[in-house]
């Protein structure tokens, strides 16, 4: 599962590993990380394990009805299962919110009840260990987990009406009873009944598709023929279209909401050349029947990878007029690499889902590399290392038990974190071994289950080697090593000297690394590598050269993950920047000049971002400038616009609107004048709320009425008028989003929402607004509902309170009412909001005004005082024509 929230784009991956993009249709977070409450460490519930087996599941048959209209389902749900070591008289099924209408079972049922978690199935015999039984559960659900409708009752468009379910991790029980857990697997199949005229997609191959002549409805029977995890289980039911092709034999398609299928293409074009890429890199081929891809509106992750079908975001679809600053790539390659890694081969319960989602991150890695050539793997796994080190306050551990929930373990540490511990692997085992490893574990386990040992034990049986420290440190121990690292050079002996420290805290969640690490010495007399070992907290390396070199590099191939300090020399620097065949050196000598404000400088990254063949040192060199925020830097910026990769450009554009200064403000209108590229175009925008000219107030305007591909221009519109923080777009704001709610996305209106509430916050009245946004608080978009409701909050009107507090109040813990629960705190606090900074530079700025005259009132009345008792000590050891200043 890809926790990208919205599409990866490929032009920007520094910052903090993913592309972040403030207020914009484009961003993008992969993983995210949760603030959770453990439970104490004398509770038994401090540690997870998978729960034991006392059946084996054979089989599951699901016959499901929808009725699109009032968002339920009705269905059967038969389990093939035979007990394995001991008699079983009773069993439990995970089910919530089921309303059970009946059990039935081959063997005589004494009775069943319904708690809150479980459907409890007691037998009058016992069940003797391998004999097959079945059991039939009749029920119906209104789920809101698990299985999610997408109608026109909603806010949907007509003629998209659509469901699609989502089983990871555990959600796969509000929609059908089941053995809800990782650690069982087996075959299945799906039985859909839906309207003529509508589409189903499932797990495996589809047996048939038929008319029952008795209701009128269309019967899809799908059959998944080998086994697979419970929540790998996928139904999409609705009104799809499709293009599709063939891989080898293997048939492969991509569907779309109906009114979407134009922009299917793009994000489906590279489908077969990545699934050749796999095999030939895995080593094992593609596992089953067909492979599917379903785009479905208000997806509730990123991506899923269910057995043969994936489920898709629709945020990843775009035109060809963004150029190259979006694609699907990273999400297609990621979801497709979990067909063997999760899907094939499955970990055995959530405290080893690193062997899905890491896999799947180094895998989309692999492919980068495949497709755009090593420098574009190379920044990716730069911008990835960026992210890790830069978190600072977490020691958890890639693999662990004390974790609070199952969520919790789908942070950073499983995907880029991961993804970076299996790059070290691949580098020190080398390409062939590696491959030999992986393809082995594979094999080994196929449709099984898997933990952390058995990839350690396959790696150590071919190796020979021992891979405990390695496994010890980089998975079972947090954080990574942090790096102290200087460079000497003594001309009389000819020895280069390093020292190395690790200055990270060492206790019992962080140990001293173990590790290999090559330095690069370049100079006039070539290129030499020596290899070292790192073990202690602190070491001399002495190096016999012949001459100085000029460039001095760590880890040249960049296999090591560390937070590194290692400054050198402003000379080596710009050699190293100069170097053209090191791109990963191109990047760390352009990390370490943006913190110097010299003009050489400058002039060093002007022309890195004119000339540099790669596109990513040129974004790094626009971003150094705009970190170095001198005039000159602007005036760089300014003079290299004209660049052919729209993934620079588009950061430059990002830049030269964090000057203030009348140059910028016309390159923004510039910009808008001939920029064909809308992404480019809603940067820019957004440029323009950092001015408070009246020009700027009819731009926004126009481009908040405009048409765009998603709206995408009136919300970056939106964006700007957040940023003038001036409550006379409050108006035609509203007014806009009051009529066309339906030409947004649900993440653009509810910025949307937020944008308002956030400009009225300091008006004296508030009734429209608010009246506004209690309009919205029971809309059926989930985005849009919690937006509203977390509004209400922003606006500070304490009228708003008796609204929230009937979600506030609800006995079951849900987004909405965590986002009621903070509105309504920050409501009785009187507290403004954080990110206030206009009002808190004004106050800030009264203030000081206050004080100073204050203080000048102070000094008057002391010097008063003093005078009226003849000690005034003005003259006193005071020379004429002499000044005093404070």
């Amino acid at each position: 599962m890809k926790r990208a929230l919205f599409l990866l784009s490929s032009c920007s991956i520094a910052l903090a590993g993913f592309t972040v993009v403030a207020e914009t249709e484009t961003a993008s977070l992969e993983c995210r990380k949760t603030t959770t409450f453990l439970a104490p460490i004398d509770s038994p519930d401090y540690r997870k394990y998978a729960p034991d087996r006392e059946v084996q599941v054979l089989h599951l048959a699901l016959d499901v009805t929808p009725d699109f209209k009032e968002r339920t389902v009705a269905g059967k749900a038969t389990i093939q299962f035979k007990p394995m070591i001991k008699p079983v008289r009773e069993i439990r099924l995970d089910s919530v919110d089921l309303s059970v209408e009946s059990v039935t079972s081959t063997e005589r049922v004494q009775n069943f009840q319904v708690t809150e978690d479980n459907i409890i199935v007691t037998f009058v015999d016992e069940i003797p260990p391998n004999k097959e039984a079945s059991v039939t559960v009749a029920y119906h659900a209104e789920p809101t987990q698990g299985l999610y409708f997408r109608t026109p009752e909603m806010g949907y468009k007509d003629g998209d009406t659509h469901l699609f379910t989502q089983g990871e991790e555990i959600e796969a029980r509000h929609w059908y009873p089941c053995f809800d857990s990782p650690n069982e697997k087996f075959t299945s199949e799906i039985t859909c009944r839906i309207p003529k005229g509508m589409t189903s997609i499932s797990n495996g191959r589809l047996v048939s598709e038929e008319k029952d002549s008795a209701t009128g409805l269309m019967v899809f029977h799908w059959s998944q023929e080998k086994p697979h995890a419970n929540y790998l289980i996928s139904l999409c039911a609705g009104y799809f279209k499709k293009i599709e092709d063939k891989f080898r034999d293997i048939p492969i398609a991509f569907y779309t909401p109906a009114s979407e299928i134009n922009e299917a293409q793009t994000s489906f074009r590279d489908t077969k050349d990545m699934l050749t890429f796999f095999e030939k890199e895995i080593g094992v081929p593609y596992p089953w029947a067909k492979y599917s891809q379903v785009c479905v509106n208000d997806f509730v992750e990123g991506g899923m990878e269910n057995t043969s079908c994936t489920t898709l975001t629709d945020n990843t679809l775009f035109t060809d007029a963004t150029e190259n600053i979006r694609n699907s790539e990273g999400l297609i390659s990621h979801e497709m690499a979990h067909q063997w890694f999760g899907d094939f081969v499955t970990c055995k319960d959530w405290s080893q889902i690193w062997l899905n989602e890491s896999f799947a991150t180094y895998y989309e890695t692999l492919y980068n590399e495949h497709k755009n050539g090593r420098d574009s793997m190379l920044y990716e796994l730069y911008g990835r290392a960026r992210q890790i080190t830069g978190i600072t306050n977490d020691v958890n551990a890639i693999v662990r038990r004390n974790y609070d929930n199952s969520h919790d373990m789908f942070s950073y540490l499983a995907y880029p974190k991961g993804g970076w511990v299996l790059h070290m692997l691949r580098s020190q085992l080398g390409d062939d071994m590696y491959r030999r490893c992986i393809k082995t574990y594979l094999e080994r386990h196929q449709y099984g289950n898997v933990v952390t040992d058995d990839l350690r034990s396959v790696i150590e049986e071919l190796t020979g080697r021992s891979f405990d420290q390695f496994f010890d440190q980089w998975l079972y121990h947090g954080r990574q090593p942090q790096l102290d690292v200087t460079y000497s050079w003594d001309e009389n002996t000819k020895l280069a000297k390093v020292t190395i420290r690790q200055t990270q805290k060492v206790d019992e969640n962080v140990v001293l690394f173990n590790f290999p690490l090559t330095i690069r010495f370049k100079g006039k007399s070539g290129s030499t590598d020596k290899q070292i070992n790192v073990k202690e907290k602190e070491e001399d390396f002495y190096f016999p050269l012949e001459s100085a070199p000029e460039i001095v590099r760590l880890d040249p191939e960049y296999t090591l993950l560390a937070r590194t300090t290692f400054r050198v020399s402003t000379p080596m620097l710009y050699a190293q920047l100069a170097d053209k065949a090191d791109s990963m050196g191109r990047l760390l000598a352009i990390e370490q000049l943006a913190d110097k404000k010299d003009k050489e400088t400058v002039g060093k990254l002007k022309k890195t971002l004119n000339d540099d063949a790669f596109y990513g040192v040129r974004i790094e060199a626009a971003r150094a400038l705009r970190s170095i925020h001198i005039d000159e830097a602007l005036d760089a910026l300014l003079a290299s616009t004209k660049q052919s990769d729209a993934r620079v450009r588009h950061e430059m554009i990002g830049d030269i609107a964090d000057f203030y200064a009348d140059t910028t403000y016309k390159s923004a209108l510039d910009t808008l004048e001939k920029e064909k590229n809308p992404d480019i175009s809603a940067t820019a925008i957004r440029g323009l709320g950092g001015y408070a000219r009246p020009e700027v107030h009819d731009t926004l305007i126009k481009f908040l009425n405009s048409e765009s591909y998603r709206n995408e221009l009136a919300v970056s519109a939106i964006g700007g008028m957040r940023s003038q923080d001036d409550p006379v777009y409050i108006a035609p704001l509203l007014e806009n989003l009051s009529k066309h709610q339906d030409v947004y996305t649900s993440r653009g209106y509810a910025q949307g929402i937020n944008a308002v509430a956030y400009l009225a916050r300091n008006e004296e009245k508030k009734d429209a607004v608010r009246k506004f946004l209690v309009d919205h608080v029971n809309d059926k978009k989930k985005t849009v509902q919690r937006a509203a409701i977390s509004a209400l909050g922003t606006l500070g009107d304490p009228e708003a309170i008796a609204v929230l507090q009937t979600f506030a109040s609800a006995s079951r813990e849900t987004p909405e009412r965590s986002a009621a629960e903070r509105a309504i705190a920050d409501l009785r606090a009187g507290r403004k909001p954080v990110d206030d900074f206009k009002n808190l530079r004004q106050e800030l700025l009264e203030l000081q005004k206050a004080n100073r005259e204050l203080r000048k009132d102070l000094d008057t009345l002391k010097k008063t005082t003093e005078a009226k008792a003849g000690t005034a000590p003005a003259d006193k050891g005071k020379k004429k024509g002499s000044t005093s200043k404070k």
